[in-house]
């Protein structure tokens, strides 16, 4: 049988004089991410292999430090690399609803955008003067002349031989028209019906051909307008190349080692000379869009003929150091690949190239994103436009609408971007595996997996380094220093969360808010220091704060309402012990685990099942009862009993194996009618051969029933009876600890069944001899007489119905539907 425990075995002791230091400011920041070497391996392959398929998938337990070391080795990486070139969206001359992407050096995006705005400036106060201009309307009017010239040198004509045949050509406000005329001067109507009949009736006689002539004349005029249109726009070409040229060739001069840049603006000089008029007509002052449109139909004209020279700088780059390593904490579709905006004018959604924003990946290209995984996959179509785009190697901005299968406003389609880079998802493992499990793309894009471990073997070298990491971070904070004791409890907490003294837990963030609430009791008692009792009092606020429920149980307990017994013997029953979870909150309560038997066919009934109440492992453990039964008192003899367990007062699931060393022993207590002591409790899962294995949560389990043992008065007999390979995981509180040391609780290791059943009943469990029988008056002969009696039972009620095929032997069933 293992022995009790030795106060010194249930918590480790950090000495602080062996950290080597007074306090950590004394001490430097860790050189190199602690206790992650597989991880860190990981990701300086995916972030320095160049091949398609390499993107990382972080994976670990929330609290570890997943995010920090990924920024630090990406920060180095991208340091050594340099900057992304910038990405601007300008019109497309050719076909306005797909904007032409410029990938430009880092810094000319910038510079781009400025020289087009001071060109479209300066192109309007040139092009204004130059139209207004005394040579430019001396040439216009030149040309206005020109044609009207020709047409008052044919009118002149026709009317001199209108005026020799006595009629004038007059102009009236309808129009042109002949008119009979004495001397040069057009008649009156009185005038005319003074004139002889017959002369009447020549002047009506030369009117039609009059009149022909004159419609052959107007006939011209349209052509002549169409010349002097085409005449005034060649005019206004050769101004404004004038104008244009000598200007564009300067910023094309800026260029010229751009042909992506070069090619732009040689459309760009080629639209301004069709369009030029639209830049020397500048919005008034003061007035605003909608309003101006409302007096100006050609407003917008006007202002969109304006939009279209500038340069939409989507991803300027120029203060870039490195690669950049872009965070996206809300990784929404838009987000990812970007939007484009819409505006209203005149109740009508409208947009250009002047509104497309740039997404996540835009700004990350030619560098890292690191995403949420969570976050990224609650993203509707997020993950999807994410896979897409790595696939494929381009970036196409497409609107949420249109992947919905909407319809919508009239939508541009952005030139593609070429993707260079590299995504970084940060994940639980569960999210990582069933990715793995039921994405078949997964695999093929993300092929590196960085494992972040959540526990570190506590070794000197380990210690060091995890108090370089507590040292850095109290000054990444502005923390006070906290001194060797401080850091000592600290250690002392992590091997706890840890749950294992020999390992430290790597959930820094627990321990970081173990030293910001340290550092907030420190400066509140005034000291310049954090030592070893703020630590201690952050530990016991913060249980404060968040066992009123356990509080309430052991309350409970107390008053008789869950029924627990921690004194005498009793028969059947036994003390279990079980673990719930609250939040990041978790503690231990005792549970009743009782046993009754009686005659039957070799069944175990476990109730929790029958009521769909215990899950598969807690059946599969209640399956091992019935094997170590058969295993070892069913060797010759039919076991003919029928067996019930269940957990007393439980209403909710139940689930786990951990209860089954107590199931155990309350059947065998049951069957071999030996009462067992209620003040000792049990934890451990049991296997076929009756060996106890460990469990989680012994720590939570051991002080839960502590708390109950302390409410309604500790004897000095109460315990706690664990697996023997638990021991290395107990780190108690320092009130168990006390007690233990005291005299007044109790801790027994145990490594069989037979330990817990000899420490429980007080009595010999046995085990059978040379001839395989086992000892006179020990609790395995006791099980074995009550089983025969059983056997002995079952064989008289079947009698009548064997005749004399002779006693059947059932084999043992566990009834768990």
């Amino acid at each position: 049988m293992n022995g009790e425990l030795k106060s010194a075995d249930l918590r480790r002791r950090w000495d602080p004089q062996s950290l080597g230091f007074a306090t950590t400011a004394d001490v430097a920041d860790a050189a190199q991410p602690v206790g992650q070497p597989r991880a860190v391996a990981a990701l300086r392959l995916g972030a320095g292999i160049a091949s398609a398929g390499y993107h990382v998938f972080a994976l670990g337990a929330p609290g570890t430090p997943k995010r920090e070391i990924v920024e630090r080795l990406l920060a180095e990486r991208a340091a050594s690399r340099p900057a992304p070139p910038d990405l601007c969206y300008v019109h497309n001359f050719a076909e306005a609803h797909r904007p032409r992407l410029l990938v430009l050096p880092t810094g000319k995006g910038a510079a781009l955008q400025r020289d087009m705005d001071r060109l479209i400036d300066e192109l309007r106060a040139t092009l204004t003067a130059t139209f207004t201009g005394d040579d430019y309307r001396r040439r216009h009017q030149a040309i206005d002349d020109e044609i009207s010239g020709r047409l008052n040198a044919l009118l002149k004509q026709l009317g001199t031989r209108a005026e020799s045949q006595g009629m004038a050509l007059v102009h009236t406000p309808g129009g042109f028209a002949f008119l009979p005329s004495k001397e040069g001067e057009p008649m009156s109507e009185e005038e005319f019906h003074t004139l002889p009949e017959a002369e009447q009736k020549r002047l009506q006689a030369l009117l039609p051909d009059l009149q022909e002539e004159l419609a052959g004349v107007l006939r011209q005029v349209p052509g002549w307008a169409g010349e002097r249109a085409n005449k005034i726009r060649a005019l206004d070409r050769e101004v404004v190349q004038a104008a244009v040229g000598q200007m564009m060739d300067a910023v094309r001069a800026r260029y010229a080692d751009l042909e992506m840049v070069v090619r732009y603006l040689e459309a760009v000089q080629n639209d301004l000379v069709e369009n030029a008029r639209y830049l020397m007509e500048p919005k008034a002052e003061g007035s605003d869009d909608a309003g101006e449109e409302m007096l100006d139909p050609t407003a917008a004209v006007r202002r969109g003929a304006l939009r279209r020279y500038r340069v939409n700088v989507v991803v300027d780059n120029a203060a870039q150091q490195g690669a950049p390593t872009v965070f996206e904490e809300n990784p929404t579709y838009e987000n990812l690949v970007g939007r484009v905006d819409y505006v209203s004018r005149m109740g009508t959604l409208v947009t250009d190239f002047t509104l497309i924003r740039a997404g996540a990946l835009h700004r990350a290209n030619g560098g890292y994103l690191v995403l949420d995984a969570h976050r990224l996959l609650s993203a509707p179509f997020a993950w999807e436009a994410l896979k897409l785009a790595l696939h494929s190697g381009h970036l196409r901005l497409e609107p949420l609408a249109r992947q919905l299968g909407f319809g919508g406003p009239l939508a541009l389609e952005p030139e593609p971007l070429a993707l260079d880079i590299r995504v970084i998802v940060i994940g639980e493992p569960l999210l990582y595996y069933l990715l793995s499990e039921y994405d078949p793309e997964f695999g093929e894009l993300f092929g590196v997996s960085a494992d972040f471990a959540d526990e570190l073997d506590a070794t000197p070298e380990a210690e060091q380094a995890y108090v370089r990491v507590l040292a850095g971070l109290a000054r990444r904070e502005k923390l006070l220093p906290l001194d060797a004791p401080a850091v000592a409890a600290l250690l002392e907490e992590s091997a706890r969360l840890a749950g294992d003294r020999e390992r430290l837990s790597m959930r820094t963030d627990h321990v970081g808010n173990l030293m910001r609430e340290a550092d907030y009791l420190a400066r509140a008692d005034g000291a310049e220091r954090i030592g070893a009792e703020q630590v201690r009092r952050a530990v016991v606020q913060r249980i404060y704060r968040a066992d009123r429920v356990r509080e309430r149980m052991v309350e409970e307990t107390r008053r008789g309402t869950f029924l627990i017994d921690t004194k005498d013997k009793r028969t059947g029953q036994v003390n279990g012990l079980s673990v719930m979870q609250l939040g990041d909150f978790a503690f231990g309560h005792p549970t009743r685990i009782t046993a009754r038997v009686h005659v039957g066919e070799g069944h175990v009934v476990d109730i929790e099942r029958e009521v769909e109440l215990g899950g598969p492992i807690h059946s599969k453990g209640v399956l091992i009862l019935g094997a170590f039964l058969s295993g070892r008192y069913a060797l010759g003899a039919p076991l003919s009993i029928r067996a019930s367990l269940v957990f007393e007062q439980s209403y909710s699931g139940v689930e786990g194996d951990s209860a089954s060393a107590a199931e155990l022993c309350a059947l065998l207590s049951a069957i071999a009618e030996v009462p067992l002591k209620q003040g000792i409790a049990v934890t451990g899962s049991v296997n076929q051969q009756g060996e106890i294995q460990p469990v989680g949560g012994i720590n939570e389990k051991i002080e839960g029933f502590f708390d109950v043992c302390r409410a309604v008065g500790l004897t000095g007999d109460q315990g706690v009876l664990i697996p023997q390979a638990n021991v290395r995981h107990l780190m108690l509180r320092q009130d168990v600890v006390d007690a233990v040391e005291a005299g007044r609780f109790h801790v027994y290791a145990m490594s069989q069944v037979d330990d817990a059943i000899e420490r429980l009943s007080g009595m010999p469990v046995g085990g059978r001899d040379e001839l395989g029988r086992f000892p006179a008056g020990s609790f395995d002969q006791l099980v074995e007489l009550r089983l025969e009696e059983f056997a002995e039972r079952m064989r008289a009620f079947q009698a009548p119905s064997m005749g004399e095929m002779g006693p059947v032997v059932p084999a043992i069933e566990v009834v768990s539907p």
